[in-house]
């Protein structure tokens, strides 16, 4: 489908003022204009009490990296800081790569791999932060470390830190708006999919299927989502492959800095190489992951990235993610 077909009405997203993650029905209609005027409920804007610091290597460059967060004045959102040249974390910045998440800013500079860390900044709630990353490979290319191949150790980083309000540079603080679905929006591609329904709350429905792969096969997940349930459920799962696959990816540029201690590794012929999984349906848990990383990008201003609405995916990945967001971006837009 294409990026026109699929936008057909200039009333399917609004911005409301909420309670972050909420899991009870919010009392606002889910018919509104675009974009619903602030007001002086609903929660504000965060950002870290502290800086936090992560050392690993990328995933894909196997280059020593070094990231920390700032926090960040409220209305300026989440952006990368690669020696000063800023890369913001919004779906504008994506450009296209092979098996993660990238974006491009300022002079072509490109951050690679975003996913994990900007999946847990938007759970967890830090609406602003400036992301700063040192790669010993080179300034004009870097990538965010790949640590235990899951979101973990950053959920767990922030949550010892702590948020705070988020103040602008007036000293005021700013209300937290969030995107809600009016009317079915959707993304196909062969057999895979992505689509997003009105709901009173957020959900996401996850499904994956790998026949030649028995260990992984077809597997579904589906859960409300909140910080809590993110952090316990969502967030330690790891990145996964099969294990048939490796010697191509590699020979591709890929995965020079892939290994059994970031990754989970699945043989086609003699299953899982490094047991034991976290989930049984880790792998599937793990692309709803993703999904989060990606649908942050949707964000702007200090707004939450994801929408209120019942999101369900199928056999999706990093790119069929990216046009999702760039048709609700096209739909908030008119």
């Amino acid at each position: 489908m294409s990026l026109a077909a699929a936008v057909k009405s200039t009333t399917r997203i609004s911005w409301k003022p909420v309670t972050p993650f909420s899991l009870s029905p919010s009392p606002l209609p889910l018919i509104s204009p675009h974009f619903s005027p602030l007001s002086q409920t609903g929660t504000l804007q965060q950002t870290l009490t502290n800086t936090i610091t992560k050392s690993g290597i990328g995933l894909h460059s196997g280059n020593p990296v070094t990231v920390t967060l700032f926090p960040e004045l409220a209305g300026k959102g989440r952006f990368f800081d690669v020696d000063g040249r800023v890369v913001g974390a919004s779906i504008d910045s994506v450009v296209p790569s092979a098996l993660c998440t990238t974006l491009c800013g300022e002079e072509g500079v490109r951050v690679r791999t975003i996913e994990h860390l900007v999946s847990a900044l938007e759970a967890t709630g830090v609406d602003n932060c400036r992301v700063e990353i040192r790669d010993s490979g080179g300034d004009r290319d870097v990538e965010v470390p790949i640590l235990d191949g899951s979101s973990k150790e950053w959920v767990e980083a922030i949550e010892r830190t702590g948020l705070e309000d988020a103040l602008d540079g007036h000293g005021n603080v700013c209300e937290r708006m969030a995107p809600f679905i009016n009317e079915p929006v959707s993304m196909w591609r062969d057999d895979s999919f992505v689509a997003a329904f009105p709901s009173p709350v957020t959900r996401i429905t996850y499904g994956i299927n790998f026949p030649q792969v028995s260990q992984i096969g077809c597997q579904w997940f589906s859960s409300p989502l909140n910080s809590s349930i993110y952090s316990t459920d969502i967030a330690p799962s790891r990145t996964f492959c099969v294990y048939e696959q490796v010697e191509k990816l590699q020979n591709a540029g890929l995965i020079k800095g892939g290994s059994v201690e970031n990754a989970i590794i699945c043989s086609a012929s003699k299953g899982w190489l490094n047991p034991p999984l976290r989930f049984d349906d880790e792998p599937c848990r793990h692309k709803v992951l993703d999904l989060i990383g990606d649908l942050s990008l949707f964000a702007r201003g200090g707004s939450r990235g994801i929408p209120i609405a019942h999101i369900i995916s199928y056999k999706a990945g990093h790119s069929l993610h990216a046009d999702f967001v760039r048709c609700l971006s096209s739909s908030s837009a008119e």
